[in-house]
């Protein structure tokens, strides 16, 4: 019975020190991190800027905020039209990613629309799948 008392109380100070230091839900968007560096980081770059005249920057971008109903579609299926980013234009086609799943996108665009000094709020699941409806 002593032990057990033991380990509950371990289990305890853990978990309390571990809420009280931030160690759980440090990086809230780790998912969406993974995500954008297997798929995105490439052109956009690690924090990013994007390639110059090429490819548009994401960090501080105001495309991310005046489009958001297509960035799930955008990510899935690719962009080819001429885009305006924070005044710059941008021409460079972007290819989709049709293998990520609803899921990933969601996760993926919160990473984007809170990283970099965006902060355009969150993605939900429904908010995704509704706009991926609509672009079918």
């Amino acid at each position: 019975m002593n032990s057990f008392k033991t380990s509950l109380s371990l289990a305890l100070a853990l978990s309390v020190s571990l809420w009280f230091s931030g160690g759980c839900g440090q990086n809230t968007f780790r998912e969406g991190e993974r995500l954008y560096k297997t798929h995105c980081a490439n052109c956009h770059m690690d924090d990013g800027i994007g390639l110059s005249a090429l490819i548009p920057p994401l960090a501080g971008s105001d495309y991310l905020n005046k489009h958001r109903e297509q960035l799930p579609c955008i990510l899935r299926y690719g962009l080819s039209d001429t885009i305006f980013v924070n005044g710059k234009m941008y021409a460079e086609k972007m290819p989709g990613v049709p293998t990520l799943s609803e899921i990933h996108i969601t996760n993926l665009l919160n990473f984007i629309n809170n990283s970099w000094g965006n902060r355009n709020g969150v993605y939900r699941l429904e908010e995704v799948r509704a706009a991926l409806e609509k672009c079918q």
